[in-house]
């Protein structure tokens, strides 16, 4: 049996992961967590061969918390749904580990496929996505709007430089680049000016 856990919004009801997973004889869904902080330590009892992330946050905003849940559960893959209308929703160009990505409408065939694969080893682009994302031009990096979207969740430069695995002197280095690029005058502003084009939510 392939062990799935679904993260998901504590208030957000798009498609019904677990009602689709659940019918496959062969697919068992051991749980389903609120997207938050904690969510990688918490997923750890569950040892799940798959973890699908089901959020309307950023792919940035994202990518923190499916590498964490690498790093405590290592065995296990992240297939995280996106909306291809949401700019923020697309898989990063240059970065993304071995997170796969998902549209939020796929079929339950799909769905279901697209896990057997993942608990197989393989890693998953929908072609939608990656044709979406590289037509998609903006000036900040992944990494950039990483950082920009855990300080956009009140994070302070340290908590930032843990959660990432980077010194301070880093993140302030992408804050100050993320000012900069975007014209803004503070982090504040900048985080205000990336959310209004749509990179954040």
């Amino acid at each position: 049996m392939i062990r799935v856990l679904v993260v998901r919004d504590g208030g957000y009801f798009g498609i019904q992961v677990r009602v689709l997973l659940s019918a496959q004889p062969d697919i068992e869904v051991v749980g389903t967590l609120p997207m938050d902080h904690d969510v990688a330590a918490r997923a750890v009892p569950f040892t799940p061969h798959v973890v699908v992330i089901d959020t309307e946050l950023m792919v940035s905003q994202v990518l923190p918390a499916a590498a964490e849940l690498r790093a405590r559960v290592p065995s296990c893959s992240v297939l995280v749904l996106c909306d291809p209308t949401k700019p923020g929703m697309l898989p990063p160009r240059r970065r993304g580990g071995e997170v796969s990505f998902l549209l939020k409408e796929a079929s339950a065939a799909y769905l279901a496929d697209s896990v057997r694969r993942l608990a197989a080893g393989e890693r998953i682009v929908h072609p939608r996505l990656q044709a979406a994302s590289l037509n998609t031009e903006r000036g900040l990096s992944t990494r950039e709007l990483e950082v920009l979207g855990l300080a956009a969740e009140g994070d302070s430069v340290d908590d930032i430089a843990k959660r990432l695995y980077l010194s301070g002197g880093t993140v302030r280095n992408y804050l100050s680049s993320v000012i900069y690029k975007t014209g803004a005058r503070n982090r504040l502003d900048a985080i205000r000016i990336v959310r209004k084009d749509g990179w954040l939510r």
